[in-house]
């Protein structure tokens, strides 16, 4: 009996009790942060410590100390006649070999050779250590690849561009004339300048006109001079005369 009792009274699982309290209170009322100037979080951003970087333990990083590598006999030959070209020649071109036969570079060599252009083909490696720090610095970007010098005695830049639309595996990157670096647009423009033959005969035939200009202008104040003097007398003479015959 009891234990009957006992197991009504108790409660069951899921079941919930015919009266429950409720609490209906107010609500609390908290307090909100205001939120911070925008001066002063420029202020703290700037201000907040940046702890420094551990240092990176010895022997982390390869030693810093330059390598020095001595350049072989063959190098220094070929630093020599590189040399020597930019000293004895007016105009030193780069260009680059796109995959070009032996028999269309026969005939392009043949080509230049023609107007006096030598064709010299050096490392890129060479090349690059002679003009490290020179004179010529600016001309180290334009080895990259396969490419080839087109040197002359003189600037012969018209019948270098003539020979190179003719051939469509050499491309033109630079030139280097009278000392002074040009681009491929420069080049083109220099190609379109007259001869100096021609300058100098239009320099002569400009002299030449400016002193017969200034001969004739010489001898023109005399001539007028003398004009006027003569005019005047003649009209002095007449004056004379028409006086005398009122006079009479």
């Amino acid at each position: 009996m009891a234990a009957i009792v006992c197991a009504k009274l108790l409660p069951k699982p899921g079941w919930l009790p015919l009266m429950q309290s409720v609490r209906h209170g107010s609500k609390a009322v908290t307090r909100h942060r205001r939120p911070m100037h925008i001066l002063k979080k420029k202020l703290m951003a700037v201000t907040q410590y940046i702890p420094p970087k551990p240092a990176a333990p010895p022997g982390a990083y390869p030693s810093q100390t330059a390598r020095v590598q001595e350049d072989n006999g063959l190098v220094l030959l070929l630093k020599r006649e590189v040399n020597n070209i930019f000293q004895n020649n007016k105009m030193v071109a780069v260009v680059q070999n796109n995959s070009t036969s032996a028999e269309d570079m026969i005939v392009f060599k043949h080509r230049l050779y023609k107007h006096g252009i030598v064709v010299k083909f050096f490392p890129n490696q060479v090349m690059r250590s002679f003009l490290d720090g020179g004179v010529y610095c600016n001309m180290a970007p334009l080895f990259i690849g396969p490419t080839a010098l087109l040197v002359s005695k003189e600037p012969k830049v018209k019948e270098m561009m003539v020979t190179l639309r003719g051939s469509t595996q050499m491309t033109l990157l630079g030139a280097c004339i009278d000392d002074t670096l040009l681009s491929t647009q420069g080049l083109v423009s220099y190609s379109k300048l007259p001869s100096l033959t021609t300058i100098q005969g239009e320099l002569v035939s400009g002299l030449t006109m400016l002193t017969a200009q200034t001969a004739s202008m010489l001898q023109h104040h005399p001539a007028r001079l003398s004009a006027l003097l003569q005019q005047y007398v003649k009209q002095q003479s007449t004056e004379g005369n028409l006086k005398a015959e009122e006079t009479a």
